[in-house]
């Protein structure tokens, strides 16, 4: 049902709650999976514009996803990584949809009201525009 599966990471502890869930799936489908990160920085959003060198914080993130995906690859999943600069949302929805991705994994973080206003959502805008499934994992449960 699900060949290939987006796993939205954000290099955080919450990220972990996630994985055993997507394992699984993976494994119960046979799923391809893209670990994605979207680095969101000022070097990051204006990389392409200004001609920058990677920041220290995407080569960070570059590291983190290859290291995740060694942990999967070595329980026999089949797994790639790609790293989008920019709007976190707009990243997720354009390699989902460039990579043919048939479903999107996500961890929530627990915002109320004032802190989505504040920092906007994520999520919310990922649920209402995708065009595949969208699973979110809480990580406090």
């Amino acid at each position: 049902m699900y060949q290939k599966i987006l796993v939205a990471l954000d290099n955080s502890p919450t990220d972990q709650a996630m994985i055993p869930h997507i394992t699984a799936l993976a494994k119960m489908h046979g799923s391809r999976l893209l670990l994605l990160h979207v680095a969101d920085g000022w070097a990051a959003r204006h990389y392409d514009r200004f001609e920058l060198a990677d920041s220290e914080e995407m080569r960070d993130d570059r590291a983190y996803l290859e290291a995740e995906a060694e942990k999967l690859r070595a329980q026999g999943l089949e797994v790639e990584t790609q790293l989008e600069l920019g709007e976190p949302s707009e990243g997720i929805l354009k390699a989902a949809e460039a990579e043919s991705c048939d479903l999107i994994a996500m961890t929530t973080h627990g915002h109320r009201f004032l802190k989505d206003l504040l920092y906007g959502s994520t999520i919310n805008y990922v649920r209402h525009q995708a065009s595949v499934p969208v699973l979110l994992v809480n990580p406090k449960r």
